[in-house]
């Protein structure tokens, strides 16, 4: 079979295909709700292998491309002020806002600096006592223990120049937004294990229950995401539908009681708009009253900031499952990763980008589909 050969146990691999193709009788239709997940699924071509009646569809997992553009046009406000080091992962650079991105920011004269971690971000404040140091806080349940600790360290020592724009989301409201919405086709969910890891599952049976739907937790590695789909579509074809921790090996049932309790002492939970899609409710955090002082978009009074997804860019079509990137009329073409229309073209866990660097080549584009003869 294609790809196979380059998986870690080709004979486990052939195994898991067999009882997947054994087992199906009719067409599913799975959501990976974690990015690393989209690209481990491309880049081995796992959805290649699957039987035809298995459809993966992409789902809105990727922090970087579910931030908001309004989010990203108020980091460029308060980087684009003097007297303030903007600080970020490297990956949200290039991410677009109305018409520049943090790159074009820095190239004005902004200071904006690539950190690795949060504390990076906090050791500049105490270094630069009279520079205000923002940090950009991003991401799913998975990075955010990190940066509430950072929050927490900056109230505890004192440091009063550090601030952090937030931007954290919550991946079981996303999961009610999508099968609540008439369009959805999704009948299964392969859940990220990563923010398992530390959220636990608690919070999915009513989410299966409510929606019938099987809920499996799986890691990335092929290996793991193929083990997710097969006990998806036993599951599936017996009519069943449990959450299933198929990652056990770093998911424990209440996740990390540690990072939980960091969570609740600095965030609180706040409605939140995903790019592309909209807001959806209680599905993210933001600094609770007692860490206010350290909230960038209080302390610099850009809670106004309002802007418009681009209409050509499809990238919220993609992040609710409706459409793949290579049906969108702008990819690989108006859209690339040197010339992004939307976050998903950007992100190392985009799927666009996915699919641009794994799969641009075997896809047609929209204009060869419309100049192919029909047959």
């Amino acid at each position: 079979m294609k790809y196979i050969d380059e998986f870690q146990d080709p004979e486990l691999a052939r195994r898991l295909l067999d009882d997947i193709h054994a087992t199906v009788t009719r067409p599913w239709a799975l959501m990976e709700v974690c990015g690393g997940q989209t690209h481990s699924i491309i880049r081995h071509g796992i959805d290649q292998l699957l039987p035809d009646e298995v459809e993966l569809i992409h789902g809105p997992g990727c922090p970087v491309c579910v931030t908001p553009l309004e989010v990203i046009d108020k980091a460029l406000e308060i980087a684009s002020r003097p007297g303030v080091i903007f600080c970020s992962f490297g990956d949200m650079l290039r991410v677009p806002g109305t018409g520049r991105d943090l790159f074009q920011v820095r190239g004005e004269g902004g200071d904006v600096r690539v950190v690795y971690s949060p504390l990076d971000a906090l050791r500049i404040a105490r270094q630069n006592p009279d520079r205000e140091v923002v940090f950009f806080g991003i991401g799913f349940e998975t990075t955010a223990p990190p940066n509430a600790m950072t929050v927490h360290q900056a109230r505890k020592l004192g440091v009063r120049n550090f601030s952090m724009l937030v931007s954290h989301v919550r991946v079981p409201p996303a999961i009610e937004a999508i099968m609540s919405s008439p369009s959805c086709r999704v009948q299964g969910f392969l859940a990220a294990g990563h923010v398992c890891s530390v959220m636990g599952v608690e919070e999915y049976p009513e989410l299966a229950e409510r929606f019938r739907v099987p809920i499996v937790v799986t890691g990335f590695e092929p290996l793991d995401i193929l083990e997710g789909v097969r006990r998806a579509v036993r599951q599936l074809e017996r009519g069943e539908h449990t959450v299933d921790n198929a990652y056990a090996r770093a998911v424990r049932p209440e996740g990390n009681p540690a990072a939980r309790a960091m969570l609740e002492d600095v965030f609180e939970v706040t409605d939140r708009a995903w790019r592309g899609i909209g807001v959806i409710p209680d599905s993210g955090w933001r600094l609770s009253s007692k860490y206010r002082d350290h909230d960038a978009e209080h302390r610099f009074s850009v809670g106004g900031i309002r802007t418009q997804e681009p209409a050509e860019c499809r990238s919220g079509e993609v992040l609710q499952g409706l459409l793949k990137p290579h049906e969108c009329e702008a990819f690989g073409t108006l859209c690339t990763p040197r010339t992004p229309l939307g976050a998903t073209m950007v992100s190392s866990e985009g799927a666009c980008a996915a699919y641009y660097l794994y799969r641009r080549l075997d896809v047609p584009t929209t204009a060869a589909r419309e100049a192919s003869p029909v047959v």
